[in-house]
Order: structure tokens, then sequence, then C-alpha cells
């Protein structure tokens, strides 16, 4: 389902007129990024919630009168009040006009005291800290006095609201909501459902924008889980009155505080009593470590137990034309509001609420429930130490939740409750960023990082964004501009400007644009490309997995140019005038290995690593870069493993066997199309994923000159340390040594059994195992990685 995507189109989308930065004299004909189709994005999964699909499909996106709204934007239209006085006064008369729900706090601090779970940890935890008790009670207990009496008061709440709207609007130019998601939120609010909103943690802002988004569409303002500490007893005390929760004064970061026995027995019971109160929660899942699940975990464990009916999740996705400081310690919040007073506003805000859907429906159906759970070294350990041929079956499992085993639960029944909450993990951070919008800057910097990074020319790269807006459009993913393609390269080069380096060329009528070569330039432009790796990951992993190939072809010596370490990309891209035929099994087999190494978040867990794989092959004769052919059996293929047959992806549901089973089929075969122009495209893709890739490659050279154990956080410590001299050595590639790659490559190799964490009294120490001491296992690993890199 689309709409028209000028249909779409308000004042607010257009990108605003301001006096840039940069000027440009090259003139060019105006086209429109306009009269294209807008994808429905947001829509519940088919295969694991199709009753939730069902039922709010009538309600979700279909109204072709409502359109995109600016919350920033408020004017005498949006009161019931008209006149010169209302003009000055409108933004006070819109939060005072808000629908408010109260939520007193009554007796609920007894009643979470008296649930059998928290008297359980109380008495297993019997002695108090020094200090004394208070009121009777443990000093323990007592300090979650605090977050059990959060409660959202109406007159506070709209005074907040005032406050966000106002500093929002000198934070960025506009935040744009689309109202046909709203119709059916408000249909399941009518109808009872508890509401629960997710979203993936990008900065602090995040929780705040959710809050006033559903504030200013008259939607219930949800109870917040805010894992950050605030020390400023003002400004905590205020934000509890509009359900901010935070971390208990003992904790700095959410691991400590999960850390403590009495911790998810209180915080269990208070999600349990604002669900009964009719609450809505809001919380924030992160992608890399998986942060934030245990919430969904123990609101699962609530419907099991039947404390809870049922609830309706709903992914929010929040998409930043420019991503706020994640980093910006809350002592200096006040000092970070003085400076708004003269700051410019610049930057766009899309936010996307999909399709409420039943968490009961997902896990009691089973459909997203994963088959297997195998660890990642069973998974490709065989592959790289012993070359083994045979495919292995499963998906990755994730350390995110470890089984936490009842009395009443045995040891296997625990492990598969692990796994099911963090199927559903994944599955909603996949949901998020599925209904992400690609920001212009988004897209600008995907071009300029991953297929023009020695430079190009504006008109080229006007060129370059109306072709990556058509594929982001027929790939189901909805972008966050509009206008004329000319305004809209503006905007996102006006913005990315200090990343940018931008020169005059006096032979050309329009200027060169080059990405800065440098650590943070090269780390922004990064972050911000993600988005767009998320809506190609199929044809990246298929590029990688044709890239592994001919890399294997290279090295066998049908060509001396092609995946040489020496050679260039324009060498590379000269030398590909062969013709050869790609085995698809290899390529299948390839693509399928490479699945295993990708982060959660790019796939839901209801779709099998060989149906990605298989995915991946076919996304690549869809772009034109394979064609597929079949090849009779006296023709020969580039099969390098010497295999006798060939393995058939069939389905064994029935019984019935047919006999033309049992006759041997034709292998299937490709031909990359296009030699002269297809590297340019092969090397964009590839290039998405290199980042992660050769983070992890030099993760695994850096263990040559490492004395193990070490403490976790020198080890990551010295890692990044060394993925930056690695980089500055090199001049390039500074997008693979971030704090997030670092901690991403460490966790990779924890997974595959390179590294083993020993927990002693100083924490938790990392250590090489002994079959990665060797430096030959180290080597193979190397090459394995680098197969895939497109350097």
């Amino acid at each position: 389902m689309v709409q028209q995507l000028n249909s779409g189109i308000t004042r607010d989308m257009v990108m605003p007129h301001k006096r840039h930065a940069v000027s440009w004299s090259f003139k060019m004909t105006s086209v429109p990024v306009l009269g294209k189709f807008r994808p429905i994005v947001g829509q519940c999964c088919q295969q694991c919630t199709p009753d939730s699909l069902s039922r709010y499909r009538k309600t979700f996106g279909q109204s072709p009168l409502l359109d995109f709204h600016n919350i920033l934007c408020v004017d005498e239209t949006h009161t019931r009040y008209r006149g010169w006085l209302v003009r000055r006064i409108c933004c006070v008369l819109f939060v005072s006009g808000r629908k408010v729900y109260p939520s007193p706090v009554n007796s609920r601090q007894e009643r979470i005291y008296e649930r059998s779970s928290v008297r359980e940890a109380l008495a297993a935890n019997p002695k108090a800290p020094e200090g004394g008790e208070s009121q009777g009670q443990p000093r323990s207990i007592s300090t979650f006095h605090p977050l059990i009496n959060t409660c959202i008061s109406p007159g506070v709440l709209r005074c907040v609201g005032w406050v966000m709207t106002k500093m929002f609007a000198a934070v960025f130019a506009s935040i744009q909501v689309n109202l046909n998601h709203f119709e059916a939120l408000h249909r399941a609010s009518e109808e009872g459902s508890l509401l629960v909103y997710v979203y993936v943690r990008q900065s602090m802002l995040d929780s705040l924008l959710v809050s006033l988004v559903l504030f200013c569409n008259n939607l219930r303002v949800p109870y917040t889980i805010c894992p950050i500490r605030i020390n400023n007893s003002f400004l905590r005390a205020i934000l509890r009155k509009i359900g901010m929760i935070f971390l208990p004064p003992f904790a700095s970061t959410e691991q400590d505080a999960e850390a403590d026995n009495l911790y998810a027995p209180v915080m269990t019971s208070l999600v349990r009593e604002l669900l009964h109160e009719g609450q809505s929660l809001s919380l924030g899942v992160s992608a890399e470590s998986g942060q934030g699940g245990q919430w969904l975990a123990r609101i699962r464990q609530l419907i099991k137990e039947g404390s809870v009916p049922d609830i309706c999740l709903v992914p929010v996705g929040i998409s930043y034309d420019c991503v706020p400081e994640t980093h910006m310690q809350v002592s200096d919040l006040f000092g970070w509001l003085l400076s708004l007073l003269w700051r410019k506003p610049e930057g766009i805000v899309r936010i996307h609420l999909a399709q409420p859907f039943s968490l009961k429906e997902m896990y009691v159906s089973g459909r997203c429930r994963v088959v297997e759970w195998r660890p990642l070294q069973d998974l490709l350990l065989p592959v790289i130490i012993n070359d083994s041929t045979a495919t292995e079956f499963g998906e990755r499992k994730m350390r995110w939740f470890p089984p936490s085993r009842s009395v009443s639960e045995s040891t296997e029944l625990a492990h598969q409750e692990s796994e099911l909450n963090t199927a559903v993990a994944v599955h909603l951070i996949f949901s998020v960023i599925s209904c992400m919008a690609v920001m212009s800057t988004s897209l600008l910097s995907s071009l300029l990082l991953y297929r023009h990074r020695k430079g190009v020319s504006t008109s080229i790269l006007c060129r370059d964004v109306s072709w990556l807006t058509e594929e982001l459009l027929f790939r189901n993913k909805d972008v966050g501009f509009g206008g004329s393609l000319t305004e809209v390269v503006h905007y996102a080069v006006t913005l990315l400007a200090p990343h940018l380096v931008i020169a005059a060329v006096p032979s050309r009528q329009d200027p060169l644009i080059v990405p800065r070569p440098t650590l943070a330039s090269t780390q922004h432009l990064d972050l911000q490309a993600q988005i767009v790796t998320h809506a190609f990951i199929l044809e990246a992993v298929g590029a990688c997995a044709v890239s592994a190939m001919l890399s294997e072809i290279a090295s066998s010596g049908i060509s001396s140019k092609v995946r040489a370490d020496s050679a260039d990309g324009d060498q590379v891209k000269g030398d590909l005038e062969f013709d050869v035929v790609l085995c698809q099994l290899e390529l299948t087999e390839r693509a399928l290995q490479l699945c295993h190494l990708l982060p959660p978040g790019f796939r839901p867990p209801c779709q099998s690593s060989q149906s990605f794989a298989l995915d991946a092959i076919d996304s690549l004769v869809r772009c034109g870069i394979l064609i597929m052919e079949e090849v009779q059996k006296d023709v020969p293929i580039c099969d390098f493993w010497k295999r006798e047959g060939a393995l058939t992806w069939t389905t064994s549901d029935g019984s019935y066997q047919s006999d033309s089973d049992c006759e041997e089929q034709d292998l299937l075969s490709y031909k990359i199309s296009q030699p002269n122009q297809c590297p340019d495209m092969l090397f964009f893709l590839c290039n998405m994923l290199a980042g992660r890739l050769r983070a992890l490659s030099w993760t695994t050279a850096f263990l040559d000159h490492l004395k193990t154990p070490l403490p976790e956080g020198d080890f990551v410590t010295q890692l990044c340390s060394h993925l930056c001299d690695t980089a500055n050595k090199k001049k390039q590639h500074y997008e693979s040594c971030s704090q997030e790659a670092a901690q991403t490559a460490v966790g990779t190799l924890i997974d595959l059994g390179v590294l083993m964490e020993e927990r002693w009294e100083g924490g938790v120490f990392l250590g090489v195992t002994p079959l990665f001491q060797s430096t030959q296992n180290r080597q193979k690993l190397q090459r394995f990685i680098s197969q895939y890199l497109c350097d």
C-alpha cells in the first residue's frame, strides 16, 4: 500500500528556507522529488501477528485527508479561540486544551511491598546497610520509594509540555509526525488496550520526544523508563511528576541497577501496578547490547502469569537530520538550555508511530519462536578452522538475557523463556528500524562515504540522490524530506558542511564535495548512513558474498589485480573483463556465513538465516548485478570446494515425495552483468558493511600484541586506541574505530569463542581462548573476515 508522495507534502515538510552557509554558483534544472509514491511504513509483521494486522488495517495509514504535521508549529487554529491576543498566547492555550490523564499514586507502595517476589528478595537480603532503617523497612527498600511514587501531575505536565515545545523549537526546525498513524492508536486506547511504546535508543531526547508527541495528540502520556541518573534534585523531582522513572540512587548505570537483587522484583511489581492502573509505558532498547529488552521480558512474564491480560506494543521510529549529542552529561543540562537562547534551530525530526500489535499473540502463537538457537562458534568455527564444507543450520544465539530459573521451572524451560525474550526484543528492534524514515543527511552521507569517498561534483551527486531516493521508496522505505532535488541536496550539504570539504574547481561550474578525512567527520557520516545500510542489507550481504567468490578467483591466479592488496579501485574495475560463472550454492553459503556475523536488528527472527541468504542472492538479480542462468553438467563452473553434489533447499513438510525429487537437478549459476559498469554498484554495496567487518579484522590482529587477561573496560579502551592508530597509519577507514564498532567486535569474538569471559573479584576479565592462542588459527579467522572486504 502506498500513498502519493506529493499528497503528503506540507509546508512544514519542505526544507526550511534559511540563509545557507554554502553557496552554489552552478545552474541546474530543479528536478522535483515529488510525483512519486510514499510507502506506508509501520505495519506489523504479517507472519507473527496476522490478527493484529487485520484488526487495525482499516484505521492505519488509510485516510487521504490526514497529513504530516509539525508539532512545533502552533497557532490560533490549534485552539478554540481567535484574535490578536490569542496569537500571542496560542501555545499556552494549546497545552491547556490538551487532554491529560491523571495518575495518582494512592496505595501503590504498599501493594508492591506485599508482592511475594519482593518479600522473597527482602528475605534473601535481610541486612540493612549502614544508616539503619527508614519507616520500619531496610534502607535498601527505601531507596526505591521515589521510583515507586512517580506520578503524572496534570498541572506539571502542561507546564513541562509548554517548556518542551519552546525548547525543541530552539533545537530543531521542525518535528514531523504522520497523523495517519494516530487513528489506530486512538482506537486502541478507546478499546482499553494497554500500550507500550518502544524505540531504539539514539539520544537522551528520545523519551521526551515520544511524550511530547503523544501529549500534543491527546493520547495518554506514558510512564517512561529512563535509565539515567540525574543528580539535580529539582530537575529530578519535576521530571518524576511527568512519569519519568530514573535509576535508583545507588546505581550509576543500568547494569549496576540490574545487578541488585532487589531491583528486578521491585521494578516488575511496579510495572504490574502501572498496567493494572491502565497506564501506558515507554521504553528504549539498545540495538547493540539489547539493554532495555529486560523490561519487555518482565512484561511478557506478567502476561504469562496472568497478572496482565495482554498489551499492545507500538514501535516508534525516530529519525534525526542531526543526531543530538548522546554523551552530554546531565549536569551540563542547564548550560545546554542556556545555549539555546542564541542558537539557531537546525535539522528535522521525523517520528513514525507504527501499527500496534499484541505481544500475547506474538509469543503464544509460536510464530516468532526461533527453531534452533546455536552458539556462533558452532556455526562458523568448523568453516574457519577446519575448512568444513558442511552447511550449519541455526540462528546465532545472543547473550542478552541470561536464563533466570524459578523454583517451578526446569533449566530447559528457563532457556526457552530466555530465547523467546531475545526473539521478541530482536523483532522489536527490527520493527522500529524498519519504520524509521531516511533523512536527507543520511542519504547524502551514504553516497559520500560508500560511493564517492574521493569526491564528487554536485551535479553527479544530485543525480545519485535522485536514484537512491527511488531505490529507497522501491524498498518500502519512507524518506524524511520533500521539495526540489537541488533544495534537498543543498539543505543536506549545509547541515553536513562541518564534515565536508567543498572546493570550487576553476574548470567546472559546479563545486566538488569531498568527505573530510578525519576521525570525527567520518564517524559522523557513518552514523548518519547506518539507516541506509539497513534498507540495503540484502544487497550488501549478497555483494560481499560475490566479493568473497571473486577474491578466491583472484587468489587462484585467474586475475592478478582483482582483490590484490596493492590494486586500487580503478585497477580492479578495469580488470573485471572476464567471463566467470558463480555457483549458486557457493554464493548462498558465503552469504549465510556472513549473515551470522551481522549484529541484531538487520532481519527479524521469524525469518531463518537460510531464507535470508537466498533472498540476498536473489536481490542482486533484481538489481541487475547478477544474471541467473542454468548450466549443464558438462560445463565447468567455479566450485572451489570440489564437491560432488549440491545442496538443494527443499521443504519436508509433507510425507509425499515425487519420483522427480530423486532426479539430479541442473545446477544454478550466476554471471556478473555488464562488467564495465557493475563494479561501481558492487563496491557501493560492499562498503556498507566494510566498516564493521574491518573493525572485526583489525581486532583479530590486535590480539597478536595483547597480553591477556585484562579487565573488560581496559580491553575495550586499548582496542579503541589500536583501531585509531591503525586508521591513522592508513589515513582512512576511520568508521572502523568507533566505540560502538569496538564493542560490537568484542561481543562477536566472545560469541565466536576467540575471547572468553572470566569473572574475578575485580570484575569481568577478557582473555584469549586456548584455540586462538595459536597464530595460525588467528590468521585463518582474519582471512575468513577479510574475504568479504572489497578494498
